[in-house]
């Protein structure tokens, strides 16, 4: 029997993720190898964008940057893990989290600006949280130490955004807004969407 998640302490999160994810997660490893490599390719390409709506914006676009090669090699490694588990890289219906997320972005600057680099640290901050759930219960021990050794990424990623919305804005104003995100993000996840995928 998988055990309870313990109450989170990373930075963002409001509510840990279920023991009913990660009993489902681990049920069906396969396809959330397949959903982490899509992740990692969006997330990428996230990063990407966002370096291209603020080119001047240095800061960001120097951080972002990196975050995006670091992106892209986690997406090639997580590739090698499906050809050695002989899981054909193929489309993969998306969860509703991503997209009701970036629903929470206002139009306006600098407003958008400030929720883009919020949400983008809310997701690398459940990544963290889930790929560490998925370390401690996955039996395959090199895969384990593979996702154990992704948590730092995570979190370093995560990181950045926070520090990078902080750059640009008040933290007040950051920390005003993270916890509306936050609990919206906290909600999205209240009832286990019914197919495995890393964020459901």
């Amino acid at each position: 029997m998988v055990a309870t998640s313990p109450t989170p302490t990373i930075k963002f999160l409001k509510q840990p993720t279920s023991k009913a994810w990660v009993e489902l997660a681990i049920a069906n490893l396969d396809t959330i190898l397949l959903d982490h490599s899509h992740c990692e390719r969006k997330a990428a390409g996230v990063a990407l964008n966002m370096m291209f709506r603020y080119p001047s914006y240095n800061k960001l676009v120097r951080t972002l940057t990196a975050i995006a090669q670091e992106e892209l090699a986690h997406f090639e490694q997580v590739n090698q893990w499906l050809d050695k588990r002989e899981i054909p890289f193929s489309p993969l219906g998306a969860p509703p989290y991503g997209s009701q997320l970036s629903s929470q972005v206002r139009r306006q600057e600098p407003e958008r600006l400030l929720d883009m680099l919020l949400v983008s640290g809310l997701i690398e901050a459940r990544s963290h949280e889930r790929l560490g759930l998925l370390a401690d219960h996955i039996e395959d021990s090199e895969l384990a130490a593979f996702y154990r050794g992704l948590m730092a990424s995570e979190a370093r990623h995560y990181g950045a955004y926070w520090v990078l919305a902080t750059t640009y804005f008040e933290t007040d104003v950051v920390n005003q807004r993270l916890a509306e995100l936050a609990e919206f993000e906290s909600n999205l996840l209240s009832e286990l969407h019914p197919h495995p995928r890393v964020h459901s």
